[in-house]
């Protein structure tokens, strides 16, 4: 008997079934070896040697695989195919002590080369997909473990460890316990940070647009208005904020009283619109936050499920590249469902310099198997991801969508002698749009706006229905949400495809960021603090440049072409050379440490206003003599509490910094509800329900309704 080992329970499940009985296929369920959680774990004087050991977890898993190991003839390691897959299968040769491998941390001894020899040999095997064909010809394919990858995995891993263990000490010493950095994921909090500050310091410029609404001068039922925008003055085209004021805007209105509207041009012409690329890990992440609002890491759970039960490709990947088989048959499927003309072959060239053409694209494995098809094998979430991905898949190879475009300009002046006071010329533009062909859009839909304008012929006179100025004002740069900053990520080159949904995770639940009822990003207290001390102190950790960097030498390191114990030196001596003056000059005072006119009730001492990892509170300035802290007061709502009538509402967050109201007496009474309930007329009442009696409150999306899920009312949205 052969034994195929695979890091998940599904995996194995699916490939046995493609396999005989000559084949036993079972589970390391994850990582099997790992850096210590309570120490470094690197070897920072012995050129960075890692000490793994084996989780708690995974030593069952390795006692019953070992087992099994001496049970075999051959021992294939059949991994995910990237980084992370390709260490987890060294790890396994290491942990069971599986031959003909290469320790990349020391020269083999002697007497290590004869334990070797009389060691189960091991064969590993890639694949892209879970099918039948492409097992079998992993099978006849084997090769060695890939050492550049492994090292390349190895040196990502030690070099967050050593960011980890060796700031986060700096971070509880100097603002407060309990905070930790990271090498990439503290890049993404900046990110955020310094998109809110870009919101703050932004200043908001007033500008006008005007738009006429216009008709054709025959009297047809049929006759429906049009609108044209102003969009140049005395030949010149109008930026957008030329308009600066109403008092520009009415001078304008003033100018073109009377005016006559002639049309001057009809530009008529057909317009294409391509097919997006099949989908890469950030732009499938991205596509599911903006269709479905899933976060990244629900994304790639539901896409790793997809994967090992065989019905996509592997989901972790920046290639466009596309198999011969799978355009074939994508092919096959438009011709035979939608016709010959719905058919284009495309070819799409992967922009990312670091990607690994090897690899493939997100696709379906068969395209024969449409979500309709095989909808009753899989869940809710599952279907609605995959319909997604086989759309995206057979859409780009499908002939573009095919639009009737029409631009007109228009003239509005004064006809002479009666010419506006001011001589000026004005001119308005009209932009219509009709499908004419929908080509990939009846696979892929999007949105887009169809305007029918009327048919028009140069020099022809409209009428005029009525002239509309409108006030705007510019806005600043978006919060980040899940699509924009795993964009952003990429864009820069910070982490890469395995990396984005834990990046954002981990931000997360470090509290450093939190997704506001708009679901998008905002930085909270601390992070921004945490944010500011490693920028000022830290800089290259937080460099967005720095880190793209690092993120090119660690592919480097993967491809052969670059030492990892080399490129963990070159980061370390600097760094830790920085980190040993930092502890001598930051005060912790300057940073989290404000004083106050408040008296410590037990001591007598002045209270501190401290900085913690959840937020500002009071403590003893005698502390550790003194462990008194108290909790800044909350924001109270005047709305006395309905459950035990003592206790004001207020509003309140969790430990994840969620705002949630409740009762001023808790513990006493544990009243307490997620959306704001409404004051009432009377002061220190809330608007109640007329049917049942509860509170009325206003939900995130800014509807009122009753507080009481089993009332009728809840139902029932009144805004």
């Amino acid at each position: 008997m052969d034994l195929i080992i695979v890091e998940s329970p599904t995996k194995s499940r699916t490939l046995q079934s493609f396999l005989s009985k000559q084949y036993k296929v079972l589970s390391s369920f994850g990582h099997v070896r790992d850096l210590p959680k309570k120490e470094l774990g690197v070897d920072i004087e012995n050129d960075f040697k890692p000490n793994y050991v084996v989780p708690p977890r995974a030593k069952k898993t390795i006692s019953l695989l070992k087992k099994d190991v001496a049970a075999s003839q051959k021992i294939i390691l059949a991994t995910d195919e990237d980084r992370e897959g390709e260490s987890i299968a060294w790890h396994l040769t290491q942990a069971l002590g599986l031959g003909n491998y290469q320790d990349p941390n020391s020269k083999i001894r002697t007497k290590l080369k004869t334990q070797i020899q009389k060691s189960k040999l091991y064969q590993r095997i890639a694949f892209h997909e879970i099918t039948e064909d492409a097992i079998k010809k992993a099978l006849e394919n084997p090769r060695d473990i890939d050492m550049n990858m492994v090292n390349a995995q190895q040196t990502r891993r030690i070099l967050d460890r050593i960011v980890g263990y060796k700031i986060s000490p700096f971070l509880w010493k100097k603002v407060a316990r309990g905070l930790s950095a990271g090498r990439v994921q503290s890049v993404a909090v900046r990110l955020v940070a310094e998109r809110e500050r870009e919101i703050k310091d932004f200043l908001p410029q007033e500008y006008w647009s005007i738009e006429a609404e216009l008709k054709k001068q025959d009297t047809r039922n049929n006759n429906q208005a049009f609108t044209a925008q102003l969009a140049k003055k005395d030949g010149g085209t109008l930026d957008k904020l030329d308009i600066k004021n109403k008092k520009d805007a009415d001078k304008i209105i003033g100018d073109l009283e009377g005016a006559e509207y002639k049309v001057i041009n009809v530009e008529k012409k057909e317009t294409k619109k391509n097919p997006l690329p099949p989908f890469t890990t950030s732009t499938l992440q991205q596509t599911a936050w903006q269709k479905f609002k899933w976060p990244a890491k629900l994304t790639m759970q539901i896409a790793q499920q997809l994967y090992e039960k065989g019905l996509t490709s592997y989901h972790r990947t920046d290639s466009l590249n596309l198999s011969d088989l799978a355009l074939a048959t994508a092919k096959k499927l438009i011709i035979n469902n939608f016709g010959q003309d719905y058919y284009q072959f495309r070819k799409y060239k992967t922009k990312s310099k670091t990607a690994q053409e090897a690899h493939e694209a997100i696709r379906p494995t068969y395209s024969e198997n449409t979500p309709e098809k095989i909808a009753k094998k899989l869940e809710k979430n599952q279907f609605k991801l995959y319909d997604l991905i086989w759309r995206r898949f057979i859409a780009c190879q499908m002939a573009s969508a095919v639009f009737n475009a029409v631009s007109v300009d228009i003239s509005a002046n004064n006809p002479a002698p009666y010419r506006n006071s001011s001589g000026a010329e004005y001119g308005f533009r009209s932009n219509g749009q009709t499908l004419k062909f929908d080509g990939s859009l009846k696979v892929y839909p999007i949105k887009f706006s169809e305007n029918e304008l009327p048919t028009l012929e140069k020099n022809e006179i409209l009428n005029l229905v009525k002239l509309l100025s409108s006030q705007h004002f510019t806005e600043p740069p978006p919060r980040y949400n899940e699509a924009s900053l795993i964009k952003a990520l990429e864009e820069n080159g910070i982490g890469r495809p395995s990396t984005y949904a834990p990046i954002l995770s981990t931000i997360q639940e470090r509290n450093y960021i939190v997704k506001n009822e708009q679901k998008r990003f905002e930085p909270t207290e601390i992070g921004t603090v945490v944010n500011d001390v490693l920028v000022e102190h830290f800089p290259e950790v937080v460099d967005i440049q720095f880190t793209a960097k690092m993120e090119k030498e660690l592919d480097e390191v993967a491809e052969g072409k670059d030492d990892w114990v080399k490129t963990c030196r070159d980061f370390y001596t600097p760094f830790a050379k920085n980190l040993e003056e930092k502890y001598k000059e930051v005060s912790k005072k300057s940073i989290a440490e404000k004083e106050t006119d408040k008296i410590c009730p037990e001591c007598g001492a002045r209270l501190l206003m401290r900085l913690g990892r959840y937020g500002n509170f009071y403590a003893c300035s005698r502390f550790p003599k003194c462990k008194y802290t108290e909790s800044l007061k909350n924001k109270i709502l005047g709305i006395k509490c309905p459950k035990c009538g003592q206790g004001m509402i207020t509003e309140k967050r969790t430990r994840k910094h969620k705002i949630f109201y409740g009762c001023d007496q808790f513990p006493k009474c544990d009243f307490a509800l997620w959306d704001k309930p409404l004051p009432g007329r009377q002061a220190g009442t809330g608007e109640k329900c007329p049917e049942c009696g509860s509170l009325m409150v206003e939900t995130k999306r800014k509807q009122i309704k009753c507080s009481n899920k089993n009332c009728q009312s809840n139902k029932k949205v009144i805004k």
